[in-house]
């Protein structure tokens, strides 16, 4: 419940309660009102009628009911999308750029060029069951046979809907504009209920999103929650429309981001998936990894990244023989949570790994567009970046938040900024935060409707800002010299506690915390030794303003990339120095 207390907009009470989005309840309004009636309970507002349905407020002196209802979904796994296009690199990349950024789950990319023969291609199409399909290819006033071709290529295919299999599967078509008609001739037949869109790549220099992503949300609400239980009923009840919930965590983050001018990365760790949203420079990616998560997909984390990667974050005894076993237990009990201390220490293990394989994946995915042609003088050749190139700049990162039960519930915040500092590898001047009670979502949606509350609770109540990172870049020998630092205090905390001046250095392969209070801010000048790199260049002093929290100010001179040492008596020692320098578990 978001109200309006003293002249500031404040999450005042929350409510929980299990979807009933499966049988035998089969009604998603039923969970709705069970979470209502909770708050009810808790803030002595009455909130259901005697007809089960929410109450609205019929003047501003009303004791009861509320003025706006807003919800997001993603019951029954989300929404999933199939997307097509020409070129696998260009129009294809878009178009799942596209369907991601809208929050749906891309289940496959068809393209011209995917090495798969015809009828390969047909035999998944006929696989698979998605909610909606997007098609593109090809740029306005190019060539049209290619995107037809595609076209043709779904037609007989004929994929049908997940749900509902008597209603007509959604096609989105947003490529050549010339090719229009011909692509209205080829999907002419039953079970196909085709929307035209403005091309999402209009030409090979830009990139057109926004009208695809509009689409795809109408698509969602009109066809495929119209078709899930209960959600007409639902539908009536919201006042702004429906969004599927990464949908509404990435509009949350870019608000944030417009407001402050910055760019931001944001984490959500699952039990199945991991979705990581970046944007910069105001541009917005979203990328799910569908095979790393902590419990259903903990098998696949350690397949891929190798137990041995898993082992080099663990400083206690653990031999591969007992981190597999931990694995199978997890697998059979997926929901269980850590009882001891060295449970806790494997699962942290995994989910670094698990963040640093989703980070790798979404800096491949966030690139700027590639098929550009670019014009480069001999200058241009030591500076330009190539097409291609990944958007997210681990240096231009100003803004890192952590999501989901193994992050967003550790133990100890100082946890939360290991792994995030372990897994992200953040360079030069970085805040961390969490959004400890997931209402990124929820916020998103009400952004929507009243944007400046939506921030104002974003700053207040979701996100607990841990506090700052500095990070050295570079790479030197263990207990040389790394950087000097100087911290002046120019704010203040909101607490009693007041914060000094200090200054200090630190030798490669220390880390550091000193104390900045929560809602403090001071300047941070880093003197890096030569070979080190706080984003003006090797050797260069950068001074910048950084903001405090419960952590205060983290001084990491590990050095990136970050490796550990190969010998395990030497990265035991490492791992133990760092825990007890960040008081990672007490």
């Amino acid at each position: 419940m978001l109200e309006k207390k003293d002249g500031h907009w404040r999450q005042t009470f929350r409510g929980e309660a299990p979807t009933t989005v499966e049988e035998p309840l089969a009604d998603v309004t039923m969970g709705v009102v069970n979470s209502v009636t909770e708050l009810q309970e808790l803030s002595g507002r009455k909130l259901i009628d005697n007809d089960g349905k929410i109450i609205r407020r019929t003047s501003r002196s009303d004791p009861n009911g509320c003025d706006i209802y807003v919800s997001t979904s993603s019951a029954g796994g989300g929404l999933q999308m199939m997307v097509a296009g020409v070129v696998k690199e260009m129009t294809a990349e878009s178009a799942k750029r596209a369907a991601l950024g809208a929050g749906a789950i891309v289940m496959d990319t068809i393209a011209g060029n995917d090495k798969r023969k015809p009828h390969e291609q047909i035999q998944r199409i006929r696989e698979l069951r998605p909610d909606m399909v997007l098609i593109s290819g090809g740029t306005d006033g190019g060539d049209q046979r290619k995107v037809v071709e595609i076209a043709e290529l779904i037609a007989p295919a004929k994929p049908r809907p997940r749900f509902g299999g008597e209603y007509q599967l959604p096609l989105i078509y947003a490529g050549n504009r010339d090719a229009t008609a011909a692509i209205r001739k080829v999907f002419d037949a039953p079970g196909f209920d085709l929307s035209v869109v403005d091309n999402l790549r209009p030409t090979l220099e830009r990139e057109n999103l926004g009208p695809a992503r509009e689409k795809i949300h109408d698509v969602f609400l009109e066809h495929v929650m119209a078709h899930a239980p209960g959600y007409d009923k639902l539908i009536g009840w919201a006042d702004a429309p429906i969004m599927p919930t990464p949908g509404a965590v990435g509009d949350i983050l870019q608000e944030i981001a417009k407001r402050r001018g910055i760019n931001a990365v944001c984490v959500d760790i699952g039990g199945a998936t991991t979705d990581v949203f970046s944007v910069y420079d105001g541009v917005f990616n979203r990328t799910v990894s569908a095979n790393l998560g902590m419990s259903y997909s903990i098998s696949n984390v350690c397949a891929e990244a190798g137990l041995d990667q898993v082992l080099r974050w663990v400083h206690v005894d653990m031999d591969e023989r007992e981190l597999r076993n931990r694995v199978k237990n997890k697998m059979i009990r997926p929901t269980t949570i850590p009882q001891t201390l060295e449970a806790l220490i494997f699962e942290q293990a995994v989910a670094r790994e698990a963040l640093r394989l989703a980070f790798i994946q979404h800096r491949a995915f966030a690139t700027n567009l590639k098929g550009v042609q670019q014009q480069r003088t001999v200058g241009d050749v030591f500076s330009q970046q190539e097409a291609g190139s990944s958007l997210v700049d681990r240096m231009r990162m100003d803004l890192l938040i952590a999501s989901g039960g193994v992050l967003s519930h550790a133990p100890r915040l100082e946890q939360t900024a290991a792994m995030l500092l372990d897994s992200f590898e953040p360079e030069g001047f970085t805040e961390l935060a969490k959004d400890s009670i997931f209402m990124m979502p929820h916020l998103g949606v009400f952004a929507s409707v009243h944007t400046q509350a939506a921030f104002e609770v974003v700053v207040k109540d979701c996100l607990v800002v841990l506090g700052s990172a500095v990070c050295a870049k570079g790479q030197g020998k263990t207990g040389k010299p790394c950087f000097a630092w100087t911290m002046k205090v120019v704010k203040q905390g909101d607490g009693p506690t007041k914060d000094a001046d200090a200054s200090g250095s630190l030798n490669c392969g220390d880390i550091a915390q000193i104390q900045l209070s929560a809602g403090a801010e001071a300047e941070i000048e880093a003197k890096p030794e030569r070979g080190f790199d706080f984003g003006q260049g090797p050797g260069k002093p950068v001074t910048r303003k950084v903001r405090g929290g419960p952590l205060g100010v983290v001084l990491d001179a590990r050095g990136r990339p970050l490796e550990l040492p190969k010998d395990p008596a030497e990265r035991r020692a490492s791992l133990n120095k760092w825990i007890k320098a960040l008081h990672v578990y007490g």
